[in-house]
């Protein structure tokens, strides 16, 4: 491949944002300040004022602004045209956050950005207001000479579900239409070592209710004969997997990921496994983390220790997330987990399985073009080739995009690094990082302004 850039064009980019890096971490840190919080449960009006404050970043920049609401939290749009004939990039980020948990568990205050040996620690400061200033910088580097024209999407709802992306997609389509769709919400391979985001496993949600008596009895006159809801439910849960820990639902999809380096060691650092715990499941640490379907009792609803009574517990509930395959079709693995739970409910106790949320994986074909100039701006931000890493975890919006626009090459980039801790308690931004990926996406808009047509 010919490079179209040449390296008095690099080293300019290079030297123009690290002089903007501290006005773009000084945006960066007022943004975060801003509980954006988009549960029902906080306080909406905060979700309001980062959409306006977003607003205004992108106004500052000469883009054409518009706040939309489709029936929920307030996104923002955002387009600049490029030269004539250009072709066109959408950017896409979130300025909704994750709500901070409990703020015993922090360091220091959850919206107050606070630097602490290179990163900066706060709730939504990578996740994802860092990827939303990633745009406004690629911007800033480029001011009035912008090689392309720039859409910019930043959803406002995507912590809780994205509910009104399809309406958005297919109202705003046209407007957020273009050769490359940038979504700068996943993570790198690690620190100083850049990633494309390939591959995504979908998602499935349940709440499956056990009931073993139309009402709750004495245990002492009862127990022995008759079951309690709770131990049936305690049964089936363990059902779902093997001895190995392999989830046991039949039929589901599996794939192996990329041969990539990952030691046990690593995984045992970046996940916080206490020591004597085992690993579970087979195959690759990869594949059971990219590729193949993993499920998580995440959530109980049962008598508490402190309320709790000699009584047989007459239901109870549990929450299921099912992560599942990047081409798994997401209702074809709902209806195999609620076939697996009713087939083994012991003792023939009633369940009934409740479908609460589903998103489909992606995998993309990450040739052409497009993914050419991304993995060059890469290898020239970080001075090393980047990789094609899956993530475990799930991002229904992005299988929503390459669904709406088959044409645009998908790029899935991140802030992250495996420290980040996002939706965890002392969620971070390494400072260093951030400033070589928005000198890559600086790079790579002059690149695909660059390539001919």
């Amino acid at each position: 491949m010919t490079d179209v850039l040449d390296d008095a064009q690099i080293t300019a980019l290079r030297e123009r944002v690290r002089d903007l890096m501290p006005q773009i971490r000084a945006d960066l840190e007022a943004l975060t300040r801003i509980p954006s919080v988009s549960l029902d449960a906080f306080d909406q009006a905060h979700v309001e004022a980062s959409a306006a404050a977003t607003a205004a970043l992108l106004r500052a920049e000469g883009l054409e602004v518009e706040i939309i609401r489709e029936g929920g939290r307030p996104a923002v749009i955002g387009h600049r045209d490029g030269p004539p004939g250009s072709r066109t990039v959408t950017l896409y980020a979130h300025h909704d956050v994750q709500p901070p948990g409990d703020d015993a568990l922090w360091d220091s205050a959850p919206f107050e950005p606070t630097e602490r040996d290179g990163r900066v620690y706060a709730r939504g400061v990578a996740d994802d207001k860092a990827g939303v200033m990633a745009h406004v910088a690629a911007l800033r580097a480029h001011g009035d000479d912008l090689p392309v024209g720039v859409t910019i999407f930043v959803e406002g709802e995507e912590e809780i579900g994205s509910n009104s992306l399809p309406a958005i997609l297919e109202r705003h389509g046209d407007a957020l239409r273009a050769d490359a769709i940038v979504l700068a919400d996943s993570q790198n391979w690690a620190i100083g070592e850049p990633a494309l985001t390939t591959t995504l496993r979908g998602m499935i949600r349940v709440v499956v209710t056990v009931a073993t008596l139309d009402h709750g009895v004495h245990s002492g006159m009862f127990g022995g004969a008759v079951p309690d809801a709770l131990m049936a439910l305690v049964r089936l849960l363990a059902s779902l997997h093997d001895d190995d820990g392999n989830v046991a639902v039949a039929g589901l999809d599996a794939g192996v990921a990329s041969d990539l380096d990952y030691p046990e060691s690593r995984l045992r650092a970046e996940s916080g496994l206490l020591d004597g715990v085992e690993t579970i499941g087979s195959g690759s640490l990869l594949s059971r983390m990219w590729t193949k379907p993993a499920l998580t009792t995440i959530g109980l609803d049962a008598p508490s220790i402190e309320r709790s009574s000699n009584t047989l517990v007459p239901s109870a509930r549990a929450k299921i997330s099912m992560r599942i395959a990047p081409g798994q079709d997401d209702l074809a693995a709902f209806e195999l987990l609620k076939a697996h739970l009713e087939a083994h409910a012991p003792w023939g106790a009633e369940v009934d399985v409740e479908l609460e949320e589903r998103g489909l994986g992606f995998a993309a074909d990450a040739d052409g073009p497009v993914y050419d100039q991304a993995r060059a701006a890469f290898a020239d931000a970080w001075g090393v080739e980047p990789v094609d890493i899956g993530v475990g975890g799930s991002i229904p919006f992005v299988a929503a995009f390459a669904e709406r626009f088959p044409d645009a090459a998908i790029l899935v980039t991140g802030v992250e690094d495996p420290d980040t801790r996002a939706h965890g308690a002392n969620e971070s931004l390494h400072l260093e990082e951030f400033e070589k990926v928005c000198l890559a996406e600086a790079l790579l808009l002059a690149r695909l302004g660059a390539l001919p047509r």
